[in-house]
């Protein structure tokens, strides 16, 4: 009600007669949906440009918070929080100035994203649509932060919307293009991409290179370039500035060491990236995942329960639940899930897009026909790969498994632009290939999973090689070649 008012008041001081001034197009369709991680690397800290901050604080950590905002970095939460609190008290007495508008609706972006609570992205588009609505000629911080904002919803398409809008407005502006980047790829265009990421790199220089080395390596590893991946974001974590900066990119590190299959490494990635901000909730998870898969149990357990203290994600909460569920404590697996679907129900009221983890949580643990028809619908709207993965996993888990198949080779033939090396992808492909009696590619396949990372799932990697052992036994033919 206080964000109408100042709204209210801002249009009453402009004193402007009706169709004086073109206002921004807003999407007609509301944003549904839940937060699933950290798809972007600090997205929303990557929309407002170094040149002119709007009164922005001197010292203290509020200006610090400013300083990695206006450079398109990642900030801690502390710091973070004391930018919000300043840019709250300077909307209050500066109504009209969109830039603060903007950087407060981004800075709320953030912090949802950081610490999963929806609430604030509510916050986000209340003060990114002031921004848009004040009179202003330059709108592109306030469209690149509602860009932002539907990333961290997993709406895809009004990104795509928001972010082009942005890069229209400011095609010289490096921070126009990551949320872009985000946005294309949750919709599976892969040629948009490559020609985004093209042009962010011509634009790069100065402080802005770490935090572009870093997206680029999430396009890499996309590309199933997985050692240039490891490269770019070795080479930002040596360039960042802050030690904010450098724990997302350790952690970012962590994240691609565990695809590799190599649990010790991307444990000591986690561990420093907490060393460096010890709110990072993102890099205590992957602790526990890390730990998991050495065998370490009782550890595992204690830093999920923390990294859920500091950001209750629902994608922790099915991590953690099916942890709980490989140590026969079902019980407690089942509390983990049924605060997952709590969650979810709560997320999907600040409009966060929860469908493909509900989808891949029914199809495992709930309800496989549910499933299908939650990611069917999600496909329609925003077809990326893991949309197409998990539907077929899905069709799988309800029977389906010849329609089954043409979605998990979606997911995994280049054609597709599937060539992330992803060991949960070629599981699923290869245990969909058994059912159908395609013994030759289920073979190839599962042990393709196994040979890409071999602590992917605790369940699906004891599955994995018990059809591998059911198929020797049987004495089916070992068929040569690389993966279809």
């Amino acid at each position: 009600m206080e964000m109408e008012r100042v709204r209210a008041r801002v249009r009453a001081r402009a004193g402007v007669r009706a169709g004086a001034r073109a206002r921004v197009r807003v999407l007609p369709r509301p944003l549904t949906a839940v937060l699933a991680g950290c798809a972007a690397l600090g997205g929303a800290l990557m929309l407002l440009p170094p040149d002119r901050p709007a009164q922005a604080p001197a010292s203290g950590p509020a200006a610090r918070a400013a300083r990695a905002v206006t450079a398109g970095a990642p900030a801690v939460l502390p710091d973070l929080t004391a930018f919000i609190g300043d840019r709250e008290a300077f909307v209050r007495t500066h109504v009209g100035d969109g830039q603060a508008w903007a950087q407060l609706g981004a800075a709320y972006v953030e912090r949802g994203r950081r610490t999963a609570d929806p609430l604030d992205f509510p916050r986000a588009e209340r003060a990114l649509r002031t921004s848009l609505n004040v009179r202003s000629a330059d709108k592109v911080e306030g469209l690149g932060g509602m860009a932002a904002l539907a990333n961290a919803r997993r709406d895809f398409p009004a990104a795509r919307k928001w972010g082009e809008a942005a890069v229209r407005q400011a095609p010289q502006r490096w921070t126009s293009y990551p949320a872009l980047l985000d946005a294309y790829t949750g919709l599976g265009d892969y040629k948009a991409v490559r020609g985004t990421l093209e042009r962010l790199r011509e634009l790069r220089s100065g402080a802005a290179v770490p935090a572009v080395l870093a997206r680029a390596a999430g396009v890499y590893r996309d590309q199933g370039r997985r050692e240039d991946a490891q490269a770019a974001l070795a080479d930002a974590a040596a360039r960042a500035r802050t030690a904010a900066e450098e724990a997302e990119w350790q952690y970012r590190a962590g994240e691609l060491a565990w695809e590799r299959g190599e649990p010790a490494d991307a444990l000591r990635h986690f561990k420093a990236a907490r060393r460096l901000d010890p709110a990072l909730g993102s890099a205590r998870a992957g602790e526990g995942r890390a730990l998991a898969a050495l065998g370490r149990s009782t550890e595992a357990l204690g830093a999920y329960r923390s990294a859920l203290a500091r950001q209750p994600s629902p994608q922790f909460m099915l991590e953690l639940g099916e942890l709980y569920d490989s140590l026969g404590r079902s019980a407690e697996a089942r509390a983990q899930y049924a605060a997952l679907r709590t969650r979810v129900a709560k997320d999907q009221t600040a409009g966060v897009d929860g469908e493909l983890l509900l989808g891949r949580f029914e199809a495992d643990h709930g309800d496989a026909a549910s499933a299908v028809r939650r990611l069917r619908a999600e496909w329609a709207r925003q077809p990326g790969l893991e949309v197409a993965d998990a539907l077929g996993w899905a069709l799988h888990r309800a029977g389906k498994d010849a329609e089954a198949l043409d979605w998990a080779k979606r997911a995994t033939d280049k054609e597709h632009g599937g060539e992330v090396r992803s060991a949960p992808y070629a599981y699923h492909r290869g245990m969909i290939e058994r059912e159908l009696g395609l013994t030759g590619p289920a073979r190839r396949h599962l042990e393709e999973a196994l040979r890409i990372n071999p602590y992917f799932s605790q369940a699906g990697v004891r599955v994995a090689k018990e059809a591998l052992e059911a198929m020797d036994a049987l004495g089916e033919p070992v068929v040569s070649g690389p993966p279809d």
